[in-house]
């Protein structure tokens, strides 16, 4: 992009507004997901208006009452609706698993220029990479394990592009969203920025030390409220425990149903005992955690589960704060490179005291495990879950709290096809049976760090075998997968608010990165071991 194209695209970027649906078209907006016009509650705050959008509503206003109105005939006249996934994400006949996921990255990339005009789509200044299927935007967390796979495949410069779209959101609006929708502007997702731009730093594209303003940004955005916290106390992102440690939680700004799940959510409220505005901040913050949904944000009750009970705001979780560690490191350490010693120091300071809380509240001496912590009820939760991996991927664990978390995940999280989610059937995707790219990759990671190579090149085989089984069967990756005893059985994930994915971002990116390693990989084939 030449310079005066992209001045001028960053003009038509700042003066882009926030406005989301249900702000922009209110009475119309409830009507369209009330009455469930489109399958998927995605597709209506997606579209994009035929006309200014004022004009649009004063024109429901005027017709709605009108003998043989049709409210999705309406809609249709006066919206351009997203496409439907089609089957782009299939392969060529004989790619080898490697090729196809080369071949997908065209695909699945989106330029400046594809972003309509009083949509709700945010505009971004570079190319990026979408998931795939009816998630179009760029997503947070998603983008990292995306990345992996994009610098594998030699697209450095669509990971350079991503980083710099990122820091453009923190420098805009203060964090990163959710996803680069306006509807998504009220909360983020696991904050994986720093692990970002350490990437960009390892493949020597970047320095990390260019990316401090906005990782300060994005740290005082989820660390905000919390100096005037008492103990026992929370507020937004923040929770300050009985003893004064300070860790975090997820959270979303609004207490509304979620745009794109409005009639669900409103459904789950009415089924609720509770203020029906708790259940939608619950469900908004689950939705932030990345893990929306599953028996982790709900009642302890294991395969009995209600999505009615969700508590996600009650729950200190093992991997957010994990990673706001790993971000307080990056911090310290790049504000000592820049000679900020003032500054490194108190980030040092704060890694530190994150670090003694996570081992204070979240190690569990009897489980030999991370558990996430409910500080309503002040217990630990029990059921275990792949986040206690989480404080390995970091670095935040000592030699002894990895080895006996690795024995408590072999023995209650591993399955036969890679690691296993949690340990209820709830008939949700974040749960058992189902597994996902991202959370192999922490578990993965985080083992290798420690030294514990042959379990994390166990359970890479297994996951391997699992993605390679599906897709010389159905020539074609998926979000998640059902983690069956024999894995040559393998079928896509279920369960959810949708219908399975194809595509798929951080399946691409984490098979892709996988794929890298001899251990698991013989010329463009598979050799498993232990699988």
């Amino acid at each position: 992009m030449s310079t005066e194209v992209r001045e001028a695209h960053l003009a038509e970027v700042a003066r882009a507004d926030t406005l989301t649906p249900a702000d922009r078209y209110r009475e119309l907006f409830v009507a369209v997901q009330s009455q469930r016009v489109f399958d998927d509650g995605k597709t209506f705050v997606d579209a994009v208006p035929r006309d200014r959008p004022l004009r649009i509503l004063e024109a429901y206003r005027a017709e709605q009452r009108l003998p043989g109105f049709d409210l999705g005939t309406f809609v249709r006249a006066n919206f351009v609706l997203p496409d439907t996934p089609s089957s782009e994400y299939t392969a060529s006949p004989g790619r080898s698993l490697r090729e196809h996921i080369d071949a997908l990255w065209p695909v699945l990339t989106r330029e400046p220029r594809q972003h309509p005009p009083a949509g709700s789509v945010l505009p971004l200044p570079e190319p990026y990479v979408v998931p795939g299927g009816r998630f179009r935007e760029i997503y947070y967390w998603d983008s990292y394990f995306t990345m992996l796979g994009l610098a594998e495949s030699g697209r450095l410069d669509l990971v350079e592009s991503m980083v710099d779209d990122f820091a453009y959101l923190i420098d805009t609006y203060g964090h990163v969203p959710n996803g680069n929708r306006t509807y998504y502007l009220s909360r983020s997702q696991p904050p994986v920025f720093a692990l970002m731009v350490e990437l960009l730093e390892r493949r020597g594209v970047r320095r990390a030390v260019e990316y401090l303003p906005q990782l300060l940004c994005e740290h005082a955005w989820w660390m905000e409220g919390a100096e005037d916290l008492a103990p026992a106390e929370a507020r937004a992102h923040c929770v300050r425990l009985e003893d004064g440690a300070l860790l975090n939680r997820y959270w979303d700004e609004r207490d509304t149903p979620r745009e794109e799940m409005y009639g669900d959510d409103v459904a789950t409220a009415h089924r609720s005992t509770r203020p029906n505005h708790e259940v939608y901040r619950d469900l908004r913050a689950g939705a932030a955690s990345g893990w929306d949904f599953g028996s982790r944000w709900c009642g302890d009750s294991g395969d009995r589960f209600d999505l009615a009970d969700i508590r996600t705001t009650a729950i200190v979780p093992v991997d957010l704060n994990s990673l706001l560690y790993r971000m307080e490191r990056l911090i310290a350490r790049t504000s000592e490179e820049l000679g900020h010693d003032r500054q490194a120091e108190h980030f040092r300071a704060h890694a530190t005291r994150r670090r003694e809380a996570i081992d204070r509240w979240l190690w569990n001496e009897q489980a030999g495990a991370y558990l996430d912590y409910d500080w309503r009820r002040g217990t630990p939760r029990e059921s275990l879950n792949t986040a206690t991996l989480a404080p390995l991927f970091v670095g935040a664990a000592s030699e002894v709290q990895a080895a006996r978390t690795a024995a408590a995940a072999r023995a209650r999280l591993l399955r036969p096809g890679g690691m296993g989610t949690s340990e209820h059937v709830t008939g949700q995707q974040w749960d058992k049976p189902n597994g996902w790219a991202p959370l192999q990759w922490i578990a993965i990671s985080g083992l290798r760090s420690y030294g514990l190579s042959e379990f994390a090149g166990d359970i890479a085989g297994r996951w391997l075998r699992t993605v390679n089984t599906l897709y010389e069967r159905e020539t074609k990756l998926v979000e998640k997968y059902t983690l069956v005893p024999d894995p040559d059985q393998t079928v896509g994930g279920s369960g959810g608010e949708y219908p399975l994915q194809d595509g798929f971002g951080w399946t691409n990116g984490v098979t892709r990165r996988l794929l890298r390693d001899p251990a698991h990989v013989a010329a463009d084939g598979f050799r498993f071991d232990g699988g």
